[in-house]
């Protein structure tokens, strides 16, 4: 029997929209090659392969050209794959082993609130390269965070009007630039979109991980700890941001659209 594969829309509840994610649930640990081709073979932002432990799962997460340390919509996919398919209860809290330590996930209703690691950022004095020119318009704030720069523009109409420079991106040398603003609707907080070059994505469609940076920002600049964000991608997605301290808790919906087997 082969092995079986599972495609999720996350950060949405509706299919073909939010961002696709690949997950595997594995009998026992594959090599890492195996892991990379198969992300390679699926071509999508991101494969989880998840094996099971005594005290939960281990996941790592791989882009069709490497590995990275968190990634938040394959975990809300993988959480959402647990309970569909009965390898946890309802009422279970998904619990998953990393390379960016423990995370968890938890069931609210028809969401699924995930527990992460809160990415604080600082100001950047100088970039290599000239911004303003790869992305097109001019930031009112570039800041550093972890992997990536974290820009925000004037208006959420620039923002939505991106068409970076993809390969000067890639020259910058980090993972991907976020751009953000305030949303002038009054349904979100804020709008993102992310822009992954370095990890061979040129846009992800809605993306995890950079409102674990997102999140304390938007806490500094607008003085409260809950919003709704918007990734104004082509595909959209909708993320709910807590912050806590040094965690940041992201809400999100996910569906099925496709389940395969590797033969």
């Amino acid at each position: 029997m082969g092995q079986q594969i599972i495609q999720v829309d996350s950060f949405t509840g509706e299919p073909f929209k939010g961002n696709p994610a690949a997950v595997c649930v594995l009998p026992e640990a594959r090599d890492e090659w195996w892991m990379q081709a198969v992300a390679r073979e699926m071509n999508l932002s991101e494969t989880a392969f998840l094996v099971r432990r005594a005290d939960g799962f281990d996941l790592r997460w791989f882009t069709p050209t490497i590995e990275v340390e968190l990634c938040g919509h394959a975990t809300l996919a993988a959480a959402h794959v647990l309970w569909e398919t009965a390898q946890l209860r309802a009422d279970e809290e998904a619990r998953f082993h990393t390379q960016s330590g423990l995370l968890t996930a938890v069931r609210r209703g028809e969401w699924i609130e995930m527990n992460f690691p809160a990415r604080s950022s600082e100001p950047v004095g100088q970039v290599s390269g000239d911004l303003s020119i790869i992305l097109g318009a001019e930031p009112t704030s570039v800041r550093r965070a972890v992997y990536d720069y974290l820009v925000e523009l004037e208006a959420e109409e620039t923002l939505r009007g991106l068409t970076p420079d993809f390969k000067g991106m890639k020259q910058l040398g980090l993972q991907g630039v976020i751009v953000t603003a305030r949303s002038t609707s009054a349904e979100f907080d804020f709008v993102s979109r992310y822009f992954a070059p370095g990890a061979g994505i040129d846009e992800d469609p809605a993306t995890g991980a950079a409102h674990c940076a997102l999140g304390p920002y938007w806490q500094t600049r607008l003085g409260k700890n809950e919003f709704t964000a918007y990734q104004a991608s082509a595909r959209g997605g909708v993320v709910k941001v807590r912050v806590a301290g040094d965690r940041v808790l992201l809400g999100g919906q996910a569906v099925t659209v496709m389940r395969g087997e590797l033969i």
